[in-house]
């Protein structure tokens, strides 16, 4: 699997696009195709205060519920509404389906942030391929 350049990621499986002053969040394809079906996500209010590394929602699938990290301080902006109703758009494109944008509170914090490459070799050492 190759891994967006164009997108830094967590060791939660979580990745983030900036533009300018502006994140969009989501999680990564690893991630969607080792919960399975994903059937409901659980995202924050547009307004709400999001911390580098707390927990700002959660991803339901039929094998479990598992939370969001968010890889940036920042406040909500914009949630993607399409995935209340078809939260199964995250299965088909991970990396397209975002589900949060927020204003970026401390641009520093992208530097903590996984490369492509990085990620790719973190994923391979956890799942041991």
């Amino acid at each position: 699997m190759s891994y967006p350049e164009k997108f830094k990621y967590t060791r939660e499986h979580e990745w983030i696009e900036v533009a300018g002053k502006t994140g969009t969040i989501g999680i990564t394809d690893y991630a969607q195709n080792s919960l399975g079906d994903i059937v409901f996500v659980d995202a924050p209010k547009v307004g709400t205060k999001v911390e580098k590394g707390a927990v700002f929602g959660s991803v339901e699938s039929v094998k479990a519920v598992s939370d969001l990290y968010s890889p940036v301080t920042g406040t909500v902006t914009e949630v993607n509404e399409e995935l209340s109703s078809s939260p199964e758009k995250i299965n088909t494109a991970a990396h397209d389906s975002w589900i949060i944008k927020v204003e970026l509170g401390d641009e520093s914090e992208l530097s903590s942030l996984l490369s492509p490459a990085d990620y790719e070799a973190f994923v391979a050492e956890e799942t041991g391929k």
